[in-house]
């Protein structure tokens, strides 16, 4: 018989089965609930609180038990803006620490503690939503008319150049950055049916204010949409059908820097005395400035300026607010470069700004998303007074990578210290359990959790054609606490290498799709959708060694265990005792009749099955 330990058992996550309630002011009363094995050698249990710099223990009251599972409950106030948690277990042999971090009998510090955020105004719509990212100039050309024109002007000294829909993208050492193919925002429009039908219902568009580049990273002006992308009309009308639909649309601005075209940079440039002269900051006025990375092109922008902070963000007229005003209404914005923003040297304004543009998002739509481009440690801006969730590279995506095929972005970059080997299965866990320890859960909801980008090579590139471990990558996505976001062509199995040619025209003759994956990727999209325990359930990590892991989502609604490997062979056995799941539960694989009961505290997968797969405890049997 296998003995477990005890300690395997202790959990508390953020979700409704461990605090109520789950939203709450400054001042209310939180119930959090902790469970623990039956046979845990607990005499006391505290939670340990530190209102205003000063410790104090609340103790807890054994609940109800259930099968080989007690409950622990108490109570506490939310006195604070952000109030740290962790519990104090004292056992017939001591005492021990749980915290996000784990258990241990050595004090953690206060960064490992649970975290509840008073008056937090989440928007909520973001935890139901499945996000389909769009690069608007290679998704659908819906209006000829407007498609950029050979040589009609210059980008940055080179003639732009209009390329026939779906030839492959060239270098940026040939044409990348000033070559078109006409995608626009008639195209988006024309197409909403289609994402629809997939299943999507949130839009993240790359850049389309009015720019020279295809890219648009390289703003020339923020308050009027590129002609060549249909001009403000055109959003009008992708906004008015994307409600319709009941779609939510978030946009894509560069806060951190402008283009040279920019008529701020330019007037600065021929008069030091200009409005805008200090939006920028001068090394040797005119040719000698900061720039982003070095690049010349796209000037920083100064936010020691309060003239600047105006415009952007706290005017009444401010740009950041116009466009979440009617007729455009969009429901959020991602911010470029989120962890380069007003920062600059000796001047680090970066979560002054980042706390003022918050206030200025929420004070025009409450219920607006606000998500910032982070490829390293996003961490420090997830405390709930900044940015609502990073794009969650670090915390999800690369580690992952790393694990499936041993992708590293350094690689891409032609970095000399890039790792290609592949993540043990034990340090993927470490990695998502330190990212998620690191912020409140009701932000870990919220993180956008994407598997591939304009950035990055397409997931099918990184995984070398294996659409088993594409369909891995996907299923852990989907069923990951946060956000899941799709690049667009991912769905019918477009590949490609890095920028530019990760941003290919999407493929619109289906007769070269692939339909099988398409029909997967619509049936796992509905799944998230409409299952409780993946929009909002917890996580218990249960499993992670050789190529396996495994982890449990569960909500008062359901309980759904996941199971991922990254190479076929006989299926190990998946631990289930730390999940309070007695001997006898039954599971049965989502999308199938296999059912599977629980023995000697542990679930056999059988063999050959897919090397992913979903498992919802049949009611009746769980420890809910």
């Amino acid at each position: 018989m296998t003995v477990f330990s005890w300690l395997d058992t202790v959990h508390h996550d953020g979700s409704p089965l461990y605090v109520q309630p789950q939203a709450a002011g400054l001042g209310a009363q939180v119930t959090l609930r902790l469970r623990v094995s039956q046979a845990a050698p607990i005499r006391q249990v505290f939670i340990r609180i530190c209102p205003d710099g000063e410790q104090t223990m609340v103790p807890m009251q054994p609940a109800e038990q259930q099968a080989a599972v007690q409950w622990w409950q108490g109570q506490i106030t939310l006195s604070m803006p952000r109030t740290g948690y962790r519990f104090w277990l004292l056992t017939d042999d001591g005492g021990w620490w749980f915290s996000q971090a784990g258990i241990a009998q050595a004090t953690p510090t206060d960064t490992s503690d649970f975290r509840m955020l008073a008056n937090f105004a989440a928007p909520d719509w973001v935890r139901s939503s499945v996000f389909y990212q769009i690069f608007p100039d290679r998704f659908a050309d819906g209006d000829p008319a407007n498609n950029v024109q050979s040589g009609e002007y210059l980008c940055n000294g080179q003639p732009v150049i209009a390329r026939p829909w779906g030839a492959p993208p060239r270098s940026h050492q040939e044409s990348g950055g000033v070559e078109f193919f006409g995608g626009d925002l008639p195209g988006i429009t024309q197409h909403l049916d289609y994402l629809s039908d997939l299943g999507v219902n949130a839009l993240y568009l790359n850049p389309i204010f009015s720019a020279p580049s295809n890219h648009k990273y390289d703003t020339a002006d923020y308050r009027t949409v590129d002609p060549h992308f249909g001009g403000d009309a055109a959003l009008v009308e992708l906004r008015a059908a994307t409600a319709a639909r009941d779609m939510r649309l978030m946009l894509d601005i560069v806060l951190n820097h402008c283009g040279v075209a920019h008529h701020w940079f330019t007037a600065a440039q021929a008069d030091r005395s200009a409005p805008s002269a200090d939006f920028f900051v001068w090394h040797d006025h005119p040719d000698d400035y900061e720039s982003w990375l070095g690049h010349t092109s796209l000037p920083k922008l100064n936010y020691a300026s309060a003239h600047l902070r105006q415009e952007i963000y706290a005017g009444e007229d401010a740009i950041i607010r116009h466009w979440l005003r009617p007729p455009y209404s969009i429901d959020g914005w991602r911010l470029d470069v989120a962890n380069m923003l007003a920062r600059q040297g000796a001047t680090q304004l970066g979560h002054k700004i980042g706390r003022a543009l918050r206030r200025a998002v929420k004070h025009e739509n409450p219920d607006a998303y606000l998500l910032g481009e982070h490829f390293y440690d996003g961490t420090a801006h997830l405390g709930g007074d900044e940015l609502d969730a990073s794009m969650n590279y670090r915390g999800f995506t690369f580690p992952l990578l790393q694990w499936l095929a041993g992708f590293d972005m350094a690689s891409v970059w032609n970095l000399p210290w890039a790792d290609t080997a592949r993540l043990p299965t034990a340090a993927l866990v470490e990695q998502w359990r330190a990212f998620l320890a690191a912020i409140p859960w009701q932000i870990a909801l919220q993180q956008f959790n994407l598997l591939n980008s304009h950035d990055t090579p397409r997931l099918r590139t990184i995984v070398n054609d294996d659409l088993d471990l594409l369909r891995v990558a996907v299923t852990l996505q989907m069923t990951f606490p946060g956000v899941p976001s799709i690049y667009y062509g991912d769905e019918v199995g477009m590949a490609g290498g890095g920028d530019p040619f990760c941003r290919a025209c999407m493929d619109w003759n289906s007769a070269t799709w692939d339909h099988e994956l398409r029909d997967w990727y619509k049936a796992i999209i509905a799944l998230r959708r409409s299952s409780p325990a993946l929009s909002s359930g917890g996580l218990q990590l249960l499993y992670g060694a050789e190529h396996t892991l495994a982890f449990m989502r569960a909500h008062p609604a359901e309980s759904l265990l996941v199971i991922a490997s990254r190479a076929h062979g006989p299926p190990p056995l998946i631990p289930l005792h730390a999940a309070g799941l007695p001997d006898g539960t039954q599971l049965r694989r989502v999308g199938s009749n296999i059912v599977l009961t629980v023995a000697n505290g542990h679930l056999h997968p059988p063999a050959n099955g897919p090397l992913a797969s979903i498992w919802r405890v049949i009611e009746g049997d769980s420890n809910e």
